[in-house]
C-alpha cells in the first residue's frame, strides 16, 4: 500500500505553487512535509484529500488512480481520513457522536465497538460523552484524530495538528499520536513547519522549498547528510552564514576554515552552516575581532552568543557544558572543526 505523487505540479491565480513533485509515502508510514508558509506542503495533502482538482501530474493509492487531468475520484470514495488544525470537531455532538461520524449508521453496535477501541488507541477512554466545548485543545485533537482513524482509511493525513495546541503539551501529545497512528498501519502524512515536531513524528522528512522537494530521507540522514544550507539550517539549530571559498580557505564573519574536500583552484561565493556545539571557544590571549555578547543557561547546556564589531551580523551560538569562565563583552578566539561543518554553493 502506498500513496504516490507524480510530476505534480498546480498553480493558484498563475501562481506556481507546486512545481513537478514526485513521491510516495509507504503502508505504516508516517511521512512528514516540512517547510514554511507558501512551500506548497498544504496544497500537496489536499490535492491527495480530493480538496482540489488536480492540475498536471497524477495521484496514486495502491496503484488506483485517484486524480488526474481530468479524472478525479470524489473525496469521499478515496478511503483517506484528514485532521485539520482546528479540530473541525461538531460541537452539538459529543465526543462518541463525533468518532462515529463518519460511520455506518446502520450498525450501532460496531460503532461503539469502533468508538471504544480507537478512545483506547488515543487515550481518551471515558470521555464518550463530553461535548467538544468541555474539552482541551490537547484532548479535542486527539478526538479529531480518533474521527479520522476510525474508519481505518488507507491514508490519513494531518495539516498542522499541533499548531493550536500550548507548547507544554505538544511533545506528549506527538508522542501519544505517533504511536496511535503507527498502530493503525495506516499511510500517513503530516504537514509541519516545526523541524523539532517533525523528527519527533516522522519515519521520513521531505523538506519542501518554493513548491518543489529539497530532500527527502529518514530524519538521522537530513541530520547527518543535508543537501542544501535550508535543510542543513532546519536542524540542529544549524546556523547558516553566507561564506568565501578561495584556494581551499572558507572565509566567513566568524573566521576562516581549511577544507580539504574542496579544489584548492575553486573561488566562489558559498553558504556556510555550523551547529553551535561544533565551535570551540576560549579567552581571547591578546586583541581579538569577537567578543561574548550574552551567556544563557538551557537546561542541559550553555549557550553563549559571540558578536563581531559589525553589529549587522547576527550572533554566533556557541554550546558548551560549562560557561562559567566566560562573561559578556569578554573577547574571545574561536575555532572550528572542518569535519563538523556544511559547506554549499551560493544561491545565485
Amino acid at each position: 500500500m502506498s500513496l504516490k505523487f507524480t510530476d505534480v505540479s498546480h498553480q493558484y491565480d498563475q501562481e506556481p505553487v507546486l512545481d513537478g513533485v514526485s513521491l510516495e509515502a509507504l503502508e505504516g508510514e508516517i511521512l512528514c512535509l516540512l517547510g514554511a508558509s507558501g512551500s506548497g506542503k498544504t496544497t500537496l495533502l489536499r490535492l491527495a484529500a480530493g480538496l482540489e482538482t488536480l492540475q498536471n501530474g497524477q495521484i496514486d493509492l495502491n496503484g488506483r488512480v485517484l486524480s488526474a487531468p481530468g479524472r478525479d475520484t470524489p473525496a469521499e470514495q478515496r478511503q483517506i481520513g484528514m485532521v485539520f488544525q482546528d479540530h473541525a470537531l461538531f460541537p452539538h455532538l459529543n465526543v462518541a457522536q463525533n468518532i462515529a461520524f463518519g460511520l455506518d449508521q446502520r450498525e450501532p453496535e460496531k460503532n461503539r465497538q469502533i468508538v471504544a477501541r480507537v478512545l483506547a488507541e488515543v487515550g481518551l477512554v471515558g470521555f464518550e460523552g463530553r461535548y467538544p466545548h468541555t474539552l482541551s485543545g490537547g484532548q479535542q485533537q486527539r478526538v479529531a484524530l480518533a474521527r479520522a482513524m476510525a474508519p481505518q482509511p488507507s491514508v490519513i493525513l494531518l495539516d498542522e495538528p499541533f499548531a493550536s495546541i500550548d507548547v507544554s503539551r505538544r511533545r506528549q501529545l506527538r508522542g501519544r499520536s505517533r504511536l496511535s497512528l503507527k498502530q493503525s498501519g495506516a499511510v500517513t502524512i503530516m504537514v509541519t513547519h516545526d523541524p523539532e515536531e517533525a523528527l519527533d513524528m516522522a519515519d521520513r522528512i521531505a523538506v519542501m522549498d518554493q513548491g518543489i522537494i529539497l530532500q527527502c530521507g529518514e530524519p538521522s540522514e537530513l541530520y547527518a547528510h543535508p543537501k542544501s544550507a535550508l535543510v542543513a539550517g532546519l536542524f540542529g539549530e544549524a546556523q547558516v552564514f553566507p561564506a568565501s571559498l578561495d584556494a581551499g580557505i572558507a572565509s566567513f564573519a566568524f573566521g576562516q576554515i581549511p577544507i580539504s574536500t574542496q579544489s584548492q583552484n575553486e573561488t566562489r561565493p558559498m553558504e556556510l552552516a555550523l551547529r553551535p556545539q561544533h565551535t570551540q571557544l576560549k579567552k581571547a590571549a591578546g586583541p581579538s575581532n569577537y567578543h561574548v555578547l550574552d551567556v544563557r543557561f538551557r537546561g542541559t547546556h550553555w549557550l553563549v552568543l559571540v558578536g563581531t564589531d559589525n553589529a549587522q551580523i547576527a550572533p554566533l551560538h556557541v554550546q558548551l557544558p560549562d560557561a562559567s569562565a566566560f562573561t559578556a563583552g569578554m573577547p574571545v578566539d574561536l575555532a572550528f572543526d572542518p569535519q563538523n561543518l556544511f559547506l554549499f554553493p551560493a544561491a545565485i
